[in-house]
């Protein structure tokens, strides 16, 4: 930049001084011809650095995605070649799905036969369910038949009681001689009938008490067998539900396995090293690269000096040069700084931190994001170039370093190599 600006000026000198002889070339002349460069340049430098800083280190990133194989297999379809351009959703390569078609199947027969056994299992649950209101009736009824053998035993006794007396009777007039034989007879044999249904009523009565007496838990035994076939039926439900649910949930993994038997690309770009071929085995493993795809959105990174961000905000107006495009003006502006270094993290260890290493030259990234009507402009990764960004200060320079920065774009059709001789 430096060599430029004397060179400019050096053509004005010799204009005004050699050419059209404005001005006469004298020791003064001579003197102030050769200090007024110095000051100027120095000034104006010095200024330029900080109005309009430029960087010769600017870099062009683009996302690069290895692309790794989910499932193995074997390859049996790989539609794409190296350096070939792809959309979102192109197949990049097949591998063999009959294994994993299979397991679906399976799993689809056995999800149905799972659900089938929740059916039956539910439709058994029901239909013990129903069984208990019969057997809580059941119980009602025992309560029933004990009130009434109850009931009827006092009955009984009451007319036992009633027959006693009339054959005391009986048998005191029958003593007299003023009583019937037969009335006397007649009224045993009414006590002796009420003995016998006295005897087959609490008889009933026991059995009846015998039945109410076989509680589990406080139900009565029928009541608590219909229960526990309750909760066996709904515990069966549950197992049944639970193995649906396992066995759904392989069958979404083995659906999702079976996808990725096709390799999609993840979005627009380019796929490079593409290695992979019909036949190949790829083995599912984690950072096993078979290709790499490219992405076409990239981000432009341009490193300066700490020195010279104090007066750089976000916004700015910066232009980029890139050896790839010679005497082309890339407009962009400041997106951000990434204002952190390497050299300003400290990892977690059991030692001290370093600090007599030296460290490397305190530069940092600044973001620039290109403009609308550059947005199409095809820039390669890893593409090197120069970049000056405009702040808010001192405008009437920025026209300098523009003229600084095309001049210098032009001077990249410039090739220098040297040429051996192969004999």
């Amino acid at each position: 930049m430096e060599a430029i600006l004397l060179g400019i000026y050096s053509l004005f000198v010799w204009l005004i001084f050699i050419k059209f002889k404005l001005l006469p070339w004298t020791t003064p002349w001579k003197v102030a011809v050769a200090i007024f460069p110095v000051i100027v340049m120095a000034a104006m430098l010095l200024t330029l650095n900080v109005v309009a800083p430029t960087s010769t280190d600017v870099r062009v990133v683009k996302y690069v995605v290895p692309i790794v194989a989910q499932v193995k297999g074997r390859v049996i379809e790989v539609p794409v070649n190296n350096n070939q351009v792809v959309k979102k959703g192109d197949v990049l390569f097949r591998i063999d799905p009959t294994p994993y078609q299979s397991e679906v199947n399976a799993l689809q027969a056995q999800l149905i036969s799972e659900e089938a056994r929740v059916g039956a299992e539910r439709a058994r649950y029901g239909e013990t369910e129903t069984r208990l209101p019969d057997a809580q009736s059941g119980e009602r009824q025992l309560n029933e038949q004990l009130n009434m053998a109850t009931s009827q035993i006092a009955g009984l006794e009451a007319s036992l009681e009633l027959a006693r007396r009339r054959v005391t009777q009986n048998t005191e007039l029958a003593a007299a001689g003023a009583g019937n034989r037969f009335d006397l007879e007649q009224a045993q044999t009414t006590v002796n009938e009420l003995n016998a249904q006295i005897g087959s009523s609490r008889a009933a009565q026991q059995e009846v008490r015998e039945k109410l007496s076989g509680r589990i838990n406080g139900d009565l035994a029928t009541v608590a067998g219909v229960k526990a076939q309750i909760t066996t039926a709904n515990a069966q439900i549950r197992v049944a539900l639970a193995q649906l649910e396992s066995t759904r949930a392989k069958l979404e993994n083995a659906r999702w396995n079976l996808d990725q038997t096709t390799v999609v690309a993840p979005g627009n770009g380019t796929m490079v090293n593409v290695m992979l071929r019909p036949g190949f085995f790829v083995t599912g493993v984690a950072f096993n690269e078979v290709m790499t795809f490219v992405d076409n959105d990239y981000q432009v990174f341009a490193l300066f000096g700490q020195n010279e961000l104090h007066a750089v905000v976000n916004g700015n107006e910066a232009e980029i040069t890139l050896d790839t495009y010679p005497g082309r003006i890339v407009k962009a502006h400041v997106d951000s700084i990434i204002w952190a270094q390497s050299q300003g993290q400290i990892d977690a260890s059991g030692n001290l931190p370093t600090t007599t290493v030296a460290a490397p030259p305190g530069r940092f990234p600044v973001k620039l994001v290109v403009a609308e009507r550059d947005s199409g402009v095809f820039l390669a990764a890893g593409a090197r170039g120069a970049a000056a960004i405009y702040t808010d200060h001192v405008p009437l320079l920025h026209l300098i370093r523009k003229v600084l920065i095309r001049t210098s774009s032009y001077l990249d059709y410039v090739i220098i190599k040297h040429h051996i001789s192969l004999h």
